[in-house]
């Protein structure tokens, strides 16, 4: 039974070059991901305010990117192939801009490009996705592609905190991050064909905007994944530069660097190792009853944190549990999610209702940035952000339980 649950499923062959390829480009992402904040605030000295508009202005780009990006993979003249082909070569064009980042407009414009290019990435790859799987494999089907990302960035970010350790150079970060996309480029070049076939007869995507649009079930469920897409935020943008700046183990203030490297492998590996399990767990619930549990665990991670922030003593040991946690939040809320969009989604619309489900990670990051960049900056009122985003699950709850009754003439997708 225990090997049953980490056995590797029969897939297309081109799932697992996708999985490859954003294996090769999280590692990328793990470099800059979690170190980006430290350096800009305590190198660079941007306010940590700003640091977080900056952070939150690629999700303004990025809304023009998904928009694109769902449009272009569901365009014969693009496909999902040459959507992702674009996003890449429009990320490793940001990563220029950030690597010479020494202010805020420089910050802002390789932010900008970064959102853009991969707001076109995740409605290709998630419809290629679909393209390529039946409906009983996608839970692990996304599973797979979660765990290459997953480890993806845990090499990434042991790999950027040794580089950190040994030469100081946080531009490196940047430099390298950019060369992964380039490595990207290639995998979907050489090893891609397009996935969906094409027809004279398939409607324009234009009047499939409105179609998506007119989906109820889809704009609730959209409410639902924009809360926790603020959550995942906060994991990414947040809590590294609370570790580092607030909490306290005795006299001492804030971990290291070497410290927040450890824990956010921890937390990335114990993902990457509960991914597969969790996405076969999943199978057994339907998806609203997934993103139940991943509301669940999101709530106990926001109340460990504010706990990490409180204590004083074996206070590395609460940070470790409460990433623990958050990677169980993570790892149920995104097969589920991607899982119920596809249920959705009518065959030649994959790209659209994907571009409208990634918008949520667009402004779920343009919301959660700035608000935890301003709660670092007014420390009295940390601690209450923390509590009130665990109280905030209620609300994810009720949006769960109305989307349950919209869908209960849709039973394929409950």
């Amino acid at each position: 039974m225990f090997k049953s649950q980490f056995r590797l499923p029969n897939f297309d062959r081109q799932v697992w070059i996708l999985a490859t390829g954003r294996l090769l480009l999280e590692i990328g992402t793990g470099f800059t991901l979690f170190y980006a904040p430290i350096f800009f605030v305590n190198q660079v000295g941007i306010s940590a305010t700003l640091v977080g508009v900056a952070i939150g202005s690629g999700s303004v780009s990025g809304v023009v990117g998904r928009f694109l990006g769902g449009q272009g993979a569901d365009s014969p003249r693009w496909g999902r192939r040459g959507i992702l082909l674009a996003a890449a070569a429009v990320s490793a064009l940001a990563d220029v801009f950030l690597a010479a980042a020494g202010n805020f407009p420089m910050l802002v414009i390789g932010n900008l490009l970064m959102g853009f290019g991969v707001g076109m990435y995740w409605p290709a790859t998630e419809a290629a996705i679909i393209d390529l799987t039946t409906k009983e494999q996608r839970n692990e089907a996304f599973g797979i592609t979660r765990l290459a990302d997953s480890l993806g960035l845990g090499l990434g970010v042991v790999l950027g905190g040794a580089l950190i350790a040994n030469s100081g150079s946080y531009r490196t970060l940047f430099i390298i991050d950019g060369i992964s996309f380039v490595v990207f480029f290639g995998v979907i070049y050489f090893a891609i064909v397009e996935t969906y076939k094409f027809d004279e007869k398939q409607p324009k995507t234009s009047s499939g905007w409105g179609a998506a649009l007119r989906d109820r079930a889809l704009m609730v469920y959209l409410l639902v994944s924009i809360l926790f897409t603020t959550y995942l935020s906060q994991v990414q943008s947040t809590i590294p530069l609370y570790f580092k700046n607030f909490v306290q183990m005795g006299e001492t203030v804030g971990f290291s660097e070497q410290a927040i490297s450890g824990l956010f492998t921890w937390h990335i590996v114990f993902a990457a190792i509960c991914q597969l399990p969790m996405a076969r767990l999943l199978n057994r619930l339907t998806r609203i009853r997934g993103l139940m549990l991943s509301l669940v665990f999101w709530g106990v991670g926001f109340i460990l944190v504010m706990v990490t922030g409180v204590v004083k003593d074996w206070t590395i040991v609460w940070a470790v549990l409460t990433l623990g946690v958050m990677s169980l939040g993570m790892t149920s809320y995104t097969p589920s999610a991607s899982a119920l969009v596809a249920d959705l989604a009518p065959e030649s619309l994959r790209g659209v209702y994907f571009s409208l489900n990634s918008q949520c990670w667009a402004i779920g990051y343009f919301i959660g940035p700035p608000l935890g960049g301003w709660a670092l900056d007014h420390d009295r009122f940390i601690n209450y952000f923390w509590l009130i985003c665990a109280i905030s699950i209620v609300f994810g709850f009720g949006i769960l339980q109305y989307l349950k009754r919209l869908l209960s003439d849709r039973p394929n997708a409950v």
